[in-house]
C-alpha cells in the first residue's frame, strides 16, 4: 500500500449483495489518486441490491470500513457509497433559453440549468443524479463549455437517474448507523461507467453489463451520455444456488467450485476431469463423498448464463442498442471474472465483448485490480473528480437525503458551477 500522510482522502463503500468493500485513496504530489487502504467484509445483510437486513449490513459496513483505516493509518468519517438497486432508471431532460445572438455568461449557464432542473419529472422516484451531458448553441450539439460563445439559443441534455426512494434512505440509514457520514450515493453504472470505459468507447456508442451476485445491470453510452440503463434481478449468485443445489452441496462450496473449476465454455477434457465434492447430509447421516465431472458443472453454469444473456439481449433491445452503435459490450462485476464469459458472452450476444478492469488509481492492489471491484474504482474516481451534477441525494456537493431542500440543491449548484467552469 502507499506511504500515508495524504492531505486528501477520499473514502468510497460499496455495499453488494455478495461483498461490502471500502477503499480510501489520497491525492498524492503528482495530483494522482492513490491507494492508502482497502478493506472487504461478506454481505449477509442485502439482497438483490437491497437492504434486507439493516443490522448485519451496518456491522459488516462498520467492519469493512476499519479494517481500511487500519490499513491506511487514518480515521474517516465520511464516504461515497455505491447503489445499484432501487429500480433504477435513467431519461435524458432538455432544455433551451433565448439569448438574441448575445455573449453566453455564467449566469445564463445558471439559469438554463435551473430550468432543467425544473423540468425533470421524477414520477415519483428519487432524483439520484442530473448531470449536464452536453450544451447545443442555436441547435448544434456537441458544445462542452458555452461559456463566452455567443447564441440565439443556448441548450442542454441532463442525463437523469432515478431510484425508489425507500431503498436510499434504507442504505443511508446503514452506513449513519455505522458511525460514517454520507457524502453521496452515486448509482453504481455511472461509478462502473468511470473506471471501465474511455471517453471514445462513450462516444462511439458501448454497452457496459455489470453482472454482480444478485443484480445484473445494462447502461448503455453513445455520444459521450449515458442514454439509459437496465436493471434485471440476476446475477452470479443464482449460479453458485443452482451448482448447489444440481449436486446436494453447500453454498459455500458450490462458490468455491464455481471459483476453481467454473466455466462457460465447454472443453472435451471436461467429460474426463473429475471434480471431488462434499454431498450436504443431514445432521447425523454420514457421507463418504462424491465426484462429479467438470462437463455436468459447466452444463449447470451456463444454463443460467443462457438465461442472463438473454435478459440482456432484450434489455439492448429495449435501450435500443443496436447497429452501427451497438457492437461493443463491455462486460464487469464479479460474474465476469468467470474463465471464457467473454467468448460466451459474444457469441451469445452477437457482439464484441471485452471484459472491464477498474483503471485510474495509482497503487491499486492486485487483488482488486479485477472486474469485481470496478464500482469501488469508479467510486473513487467520482469523489476525485466531482462532476457537476445538480440532482437530489446522489449529488456531488454532498447528500441532503431523499428530497433534499431546494435551498441545499442550489448552493451545490452554485459550488459545481464554481468548480467545473
Amino acid at each position: 500500500m502507499a506511504a500515508q500522510g495524504k492531505r486528501s482522502l477520499i473514502t468510497v463503500v460499496d455495499i453488494g449483495s455478495w461483498k461490502i468493500s471500502a477503499l480510501i485513496a489520497g491525492v498524492n504530489d503528482a495530483g494522482e489518486l492513490e491507494v492508502l487502504g482497502t478493506g472487504q467484509r461478506e454481505s449477509r445483510g442485502v439482497r438483490r441490491g437491497f437492504i434486507a437486513d439493516m443490522e448485519r449490513t451496518e456491522m459488516a459496513i462498520r467492519e469493512t470500513v476499519e479494517q481500511a483505516e487500519r490499513v491506511a493509518g487514518s480515521n474517516i468519517e465520511d464516504v461515497w457509497v455505491g447503489f445499484s438497486g432501487g429500480n433504477q432508471v435513467s431519461d435524458v431532460v432538455s432544455a433551451e433559453i433565448a439569448l438574441a445572438g448575445y455573449r453566453v455568461e455564467q449566469a445564463d449557464i445558471e439559469a438554463l440549468l435551473e430550468l432543467g432542473r425544473d423540468n425533470i419529472d421524477p414520477r415519483g422516484k428519487v432524483v439520484l443524479h442530473a448531470q449536464p451531458a452536453c450544451y447545443t448553441i442555436n441547435g448544434n450539439e456537441g458544445v462542452r463549455k458555452p461559456e463566452g460563445m455567443h447564441a440565439d439559443r443556448l441548450g442542454v441534455d441532463i442525463h437523469v437517474v432515478m431510484a425508489d426512494g425507500a431503498p436510499l434512505a434504507n442504505m443511508e440509514a446503514c452506513v449513519r448507523g455505522a458511525y460514517l457520514h454520507v457524502n453521496a450515493i452515486i448509482a453504481a453504472p455511472v461509478a462502473t461507467g468511470m473506471a471501465c470505459l474511455s471517453e471514445e468507447e462513450r462516444d462511439l456508442g458501448v454497452a457496459l453489463v455489470e453482472m454482480g451476485a444478485g443484480v445484473t445491470n445494462v447502461s448503455v453510452y453513445a455520444g459521450g451520455v449515458l442514454l439509459g440503463m437496465y436493471s434485471i434481478p440476476m446475477g452470479a449468485s443464482d449460479i453458485t444456488d443452482d451448482i448447489a443445489s444440481a449436486f446436494g452441496i453447500r453454498r459455500s462450496q458450490a462458490e468455491r467450485v464455481k471459483c476453481f473449476y467454473g466455466s462457460a465454455m465447454q472443453n472435451p477434457r471436461d467429460f474426463r476431469e473429475m471434480i471431488e465434492i462434499v454431498p450436504n447430509v443431514a445432521e447425523g447421516e454420514r457421507s463418504d463423498g462424491g465426484k462429479i465431472t467438470r462437463a455436468a458443472l459447466v452444463s449447470v453454469i451456463c444454463a443460467r448464463l443462457d438465461q442472463i444473456l438473454s435478459r440482456v439481449n432484450e434489455a439492448l433491445t429495449e435501450l435500443g442498442f443496436g447497429a452501427p452503435a451497438g457492437r461493443q459490450v463491455v462486460l464487469t462485476g464479479g460474474g465476469a471474472e468467470m474463465k471464457g464469459i467473454a467468448d460466451y458472452a459474444q457469441g451469445a450476444l452477437g457482439r464484441t465483448v471485452r471484459i472491464g478492469r477498474p483503471r485510474g488509481l495509482v497503487a491499486l492492489p492486485e487483488a482488486h485490480g479485477g472486474p469485481a471491484f470496478a464500482t469501488l474504482v469508479g467510486l473513487a474516481l467520482y469523489g476525485h473528480v466531482k462532476p457537476l451534477d445538480i440532482g437530489g441525494p446522489g449529488s456531488a456537493g454532498g447528500s441532503k437525503g431523499p428530497g433534499g431542500a431546494k435551498g441545499g440543491l442550489w448552493q451545490r449548484l452554485m459550488h459545481a458551477m464554481k468548480t467545473n467552469y
